[in-house]
C-alpha cells in the first residue's frame, strides 16, 4: 500500500483509516485509564461484583459488559464477560502466539498471521487490510509482542503491545485477564488501546462524519424521535464496535474446542459470524458465503506456502 500524497492516500484520508482503527485488539485495555487499576486477581474479581447487576441485565443478551473512553491521546475499550469455559481451557486456547494468530484470523479484515521468536518473546504480525476483499499486498502489518504476564492457578494475564500503527497511531496494547467463577466459568477482561496524533484523530473524525455517518456504537444514549434506542456514534461508537468484534473471534476460539481438531477451523468460523449477525445494527458487513469463501481461501493460501 502507498502512503505518499496521492490519490489512493487521499481516498484514505477520506475514508479516516477504518481499518487500522479496526486493529484491536482486544480485542483489550492495558493502558493508564483502564477500568482495573492493578491487573490483579483481586482487582479482577472485585471488578466482577461491581459489574454483576450489568452482567445480569445487560442488553446485548448474554453476561457481557462494554465500555469505552476518548482520551486526548486515543482511545480505549473494555469488554467484561462470563464465559461458559473454564478458566484452564481459556489457558490452552490462548497458551502461545499460534493459538492467538488461530484466534485473530476470524476477524473479516485480518488476513495473515504470523509467528516470530525475538529474544523477548513471541513477536505476532497481524496483517490488517482496509476492506475484506483488498488483496493481501495491500495489508498493514502490525508487529504485537506477546507476554504472559500473570498464570498462576487462579489469575492469568495476558498481554501484547505494538509501537506503532498506520497513518498516526501508536502504542497499541492489549490485555486479557481471566479469573474462574467455579469449575465451569470464567470471568474475563477483554480490551484494547491505542494512541493518536492530531492527523490521525482529524482524518478519522472526517470519516466518522461522512461515509461512517451511520454507523453506532452499542451505548444507548437515550432515544430518537421514533422511540428508537439512539446509539452512541463517532470515535466512542467505532471503538465499541471493534472491541465487540474482538470479543467474538475470543467466543468463537473458545467454542471450536468442543469440536474434534478436524472440525474446529470451520466451527470457529461459522460461529464468529453467527455471533456478529447477532447485533446487525452495529456489525453487519458480508454474507455468510462471502466471510467463508474468504476465509477457507485464506487458509489455503498460507497453508500453499508452508
Amino acid at each position: 500500500m502507498v502512503w505518499g500524497m496521492n490519490w489512493r492516500t487521499a481516498s484514505l484520508l477520506q475514508l479516516g483509516f477504518q481499518w487500522g482503527l479496526r486493529l484491536f485488539l482486544a480485542v483489550c485495555a492495558a493502558g493508564a485509564a483502564a477500568a482495573v487499576p492493578e491487573h490483579s486477581a483481586q482487582g479482577l474479581r472485585e471488578q466482577h461484583q461491581k459489574l454483576a447487576g450489568q452482567l445480569a441485565r445487560s442488553p446485548l443478551h448474554r453476561p457481557v459488559h462494554l465500555e469505552s473512553v476518548e482520551t486526548d491521546g486515543g482511545l480505549q475499550g473494555d469488554v467484561y464477560a462470563v464465559v461458559d469455559h473454564p478458566l484452564d481451557q481459556l489457558r490452552a486456547a490462548l497458551s502461545d502466539g499460534a493459538q492467538w494468530c488461530e484466534m485473530l484470523l476470524l476477524h473479516i479484515n485480518n488476513r495473515r498471521c504470523r509467528v516470530s521468536r525475538v529474544p523477548s518473546g513471541e513477536v505476532l504480525t497481524l496483517s490488517v487490510v482496509q476492506r475484506y476483499d483488498d488483496p493481501l499486498e495491500q495489508a498493514f502489518e502490525l508487529p504485537f509482542v506477546h507476554r504472559t504476564v500473570n498464570n498462576a492457578k487462579d489469575y492469568l494475564a495476558i498481554k501484547l503491545s505494538a509501537e506503532s500503527g498506520p497513518m498516526g497511531t501508536s502504542n497499541y496494547r492489549v490485555t486479557l485477564e481471566a479469573v474462574p467463577l467455579g469449575e465451569r466459568q470464567t470471568f474475563l477482561h477483554f480490551g484494547y488501546g491505542f494512541d493518536h496524533n492530531a492527523m490521525a484523530r482529524l482524518t478519522t473524525m472526517a470519516y466518522l462524519a461522512t461515509f461512517g455517518s451511520e454507523k453506532v456504537g452499542f451505548t444507548v444514549i437515550g432515544k430518537t424521535a421514533g422511540g428508537e434506542p439512539d446509539y452512541i456514534r463517532g470515535l466512542r461508537g467505532l471503538m465499541e464496535r471493534n472491541a465487540m468484534r474482538y470479543f467474538l473471534t475470543l467466543d468463537a476460539h473458545l467454542a471450536g474446542f468442543d469440536s474434534p481438531p478436524a472440525e474446529r477451523a470451520e466451527k470457529r468460523l461459522r460461529r464468529w459470524f453467527a455471533e456478529i449477525e447477532r447485533y446487525p445494527t452495529q456489525l453487519h458487513e458480508v454474507d455468510l458465503a462471502t466471510y467463508l469463501e474468504q476465509k477457507r481461501g485464506d487458509r489455503r493460501r498460507d497453508a500453499g506456502k508452508s
